[in-house]
């Protein structure tokens, strides 16, 4: 290996060091996650060393940094050392780089036993809970945790938890484009064309500084009042009133319950769950497990659907297991969001229990017209969108449980305070 194949802009030499914690943020073009992949080999050639990749949504081995590595073992000739498999590389001193996602996968995540280094990439995206899993389970003497991101909303957990109010033994580097000898023109090209045609999104960009808001966030005015005005933070069960759910169901996707109570004229967000491809039984046993004193169960019209594998309804296997089921009208996604708007300023949202709800509400927005490339009309289909969808229909159902609907037999049974 020649001393030029493994050069390090000088803002890296400290992983190198040793910290619990490292932590790499900023805008494009610093080198960070390069940076990272190479430290990674040239640490695990050394010595021998067990090093998970994770990032919070991976479905295939693709959507990993796998092919990063891949081609720095090329740059930095590792070539002979590495054995680069379909799901793993393999050092010839016995060291393992491993790759899984986060989102949903607590039992594999707990399975890692020994590990090293943990490389958490794109870690803007990463939940609460995630980390909760996550970061126990790397408990290994001498073990270390390694972030790369560009920062999104100042509010997202993975830079409140790591750059506001970093953990001790933590090394928190800002890394942009200027850090980096190496910066292509090709790159210097785009960032100049960013900067002179929107300064705002440049500073995002290119100079790692957090958004104010997300491009075409639907709920940002609300939510930003709703923390200017204090409603998000410690909202407490009132074991006196009757906790409602509301369900957006999916199995790829994410199933996502709210849990509200009704206080006063207060509508109050006590928590939030969410997970993917787990039968029914398992939300109604979260449900049960919760300890809360239950109204109704509010559903999806879809919840009415029977499936092939059980020629039931959700609806029918919930009232089944005792559950008091209403569905929610079947309103256009335009219309929720309207009705979410009229609510908001009745909402209070517990800030810890409903961490990853607020996350996606917060990045929920409008998807890009690929014709016009302006906002369309129609809501972004993505992780954020199942919180945001389960929100809505809250909204829906409160906004039926008006006396002036109760003529058309939509009642929240013990709703009202």
């Amino acid at each position: 290996m020649t001393a030029h194949r493994a050069e390090f802009p000088e803002k890296l030499r400290f992983l190198f060091e040793a910290a619990r914690y490292k932590i790499l943020y900023g805008g494009r073009g610093g080198a960070k996650s390069w940076g990272v992949a190479r430290a990674l080999l040239i640490q695990a050639a050394a010595t021998p060393l067990r090093i998970l990749c994770v990032r919070e949504f991976q479905t295939s081995i693709a959507e990993s940094v796998h092919h990063l590595l891949q081609s720095q073992i090329a740059e930095i000739g590792l070539e002979s050392f590495y054995e680069v498999q379909n799901n793993a590389i393999k050092g010839a001193n016995g060291s393992e780089f491993v790759f899984a996602g986060l989102r949903n996968n607590v039992t594999k995540i707990k399975s890692f036993e020994g590990v090293d280094r943990v490389w958490v990439e794109e870690a803007q995206t990463v939940s609460k809970s995630s980390w909760e899993v996550l970061i126990p389970t790397i408990r290994k003497d001498g073990s270390e945790i390694w972030l790369t991101f560009n920062p999104e909303l100042e509010s997202d957990e993975t830079y409140r938890r790591f750059v506001v109010n970093p953990p001790a033994d933590a090394k928190v580097v800002k890394i942009n484009w200027q850090d980096n000898p190496w910066f292509p023109e090709v790159l210097a090209r785009e960032k100049d064309e960013l900067k002179a045609r929107d300064p705002d999104a440049y500073q995002n960009v290119w100079e790692g500084h957090c958004r104010v808001t997300l491009d075409g966030a639907i709920y940002a005015r609300e939510l930003r009042l709703a923390q200017e005005e204090g409603r998000i933070r410690n909202v407490p069960y009132d074991a006196l009133k009757q906790v409602h759910t509301f369900f957006d169901l999916g199995w790829a996707d994410n199933t996502s319950i709210w849990f509200a109570q009704s206080v006063n004229n207060e509508l109050r967000l006590i928590d939030y769950y969410s997970n993917n491809q787990q039968p029914l039984q398992h939300y109604i046993g979260v449900l049960q497990n919760k300890g809360y004193i239950y109204g109704t169960d509010w559903l999806p019209h879809d919840a009415k659907a029977k499936t092939l594998a059980t020629g039931r309804s959700v609806e029918e296997i919930m009232t089944a297991a005792g559950r008091k089921v209403q569905i929610v009208p079947n309103l256009s996604v335009s219309d929720g969001i309207n009705a979410a708007r009229t609510i908001f300023n009745r909402c209070y949202f517990d800030e810890a229990r409903c961490a990853e709800g607020l996350q996606s509400l917060r990045h929920y927005r409008y998807d890009v017209d690929p014709d016009s490339k302006q906002f369309s009309g129609k809501p972004l289909h993505d992780y954020h969108s199942h919180a945001a969808d389960a929100f809505r229909y809250f909204a829906v159902a409160i906004e039926e449980d008006r006396p002036a609907s109760s003529a058309r037999g939509i009642r929240m049974g013990g709703w009202r305070a």
